[in-house]
């Protein structure tokens, strides 16, 4: 089975203050402007919602309000909490090139990290996307998984990029694939240390 890695770039630290910020005015608008959407959503998880997950809308409203999020077995049912708090990443933020993620399968995500520590770069993680954790109050789910840089942690893997290439230090070679997709975690880097505040936050699936 393939996993896909969904990856946006926004100012993280206002990302996460819209979990709980109580904007209604956000939620008219997604419910407005991304009603088809949250529709096709819904379809995708008609099975769930029978069972008492709630709709789409339903648990973008739970986010932006910062609950109710259920108990007891209504636990089962958070992955709808980190699916609203993606559609909320994708809103707010960019999208960025994934074409070296989705889909992969298997261990990829900690094949690329190792590609990272090969070049010296050891203060963001592409596996950390996929157990990083959603921002509090939300609940904990599996699928999907989420993380985040902050700009400071893009930062400092640039550095560490720049510190290896001027240390002239041979590194040990990689396959294609992994060099391709270690460039494309130096241009997230990239965009993110171009704009003060904003990081990377992805999501796995």
């Amino acid at each position: 089975m393939s996993s896909s890695l969904s990856v946006y770039l926004l100012d993280v630290a206002a990302t996460r203050a819209l979990v709980g910020s109580g904007d209604q005015q956000l939620l008219d608008v997604v419910r407005s402007e991304f009603g088809d959407d949250l529709a096709r959503d819904d379809e995708w998880f008609a099975s769930e919602i029978e069972d008492g997950a709630p709709t789409a809308y339903e648990a973008l409203r739970a986010v932006v309000h910062g609950g109710p999020f259920g108990e007891g077995e209504d636990k089962e049912h958070a992955f709808q909490y980190g699916y609203a708090y993606k559609r909320l990443c994708s809103l707010t933020g960019s999208f960025l090139d994934n074409s070296c993620f989705t889909p992969h399968r298997g261990d990829w995500l900690s094949v690329v990290d190792e590609g990272l520590n090969a070049l010296g770069i050891t203060a963001v993680s592409v596996e950390e996307f996929g157990y990083g954790g959603l921002p509090a109050p939300l609940p904990s789910t599996y699928m999907p998984g989420c993380g985040e840089w902050r700009h400071e942690q893009c930062l400092r893997a640039l550095e560490q990029f720049e510190a290896t290439k001027a240390a002239g230090t041979e590194p040990p070679p990689l396959e294609p694939e992994v060099v391709e997709a270690v460039m494309q975690v130096l241009q997230w880097l990239r965009h993110a240390a171009s704009r003060p505040g904003f990081g990377v936050i992805g999501f796995k699936s």
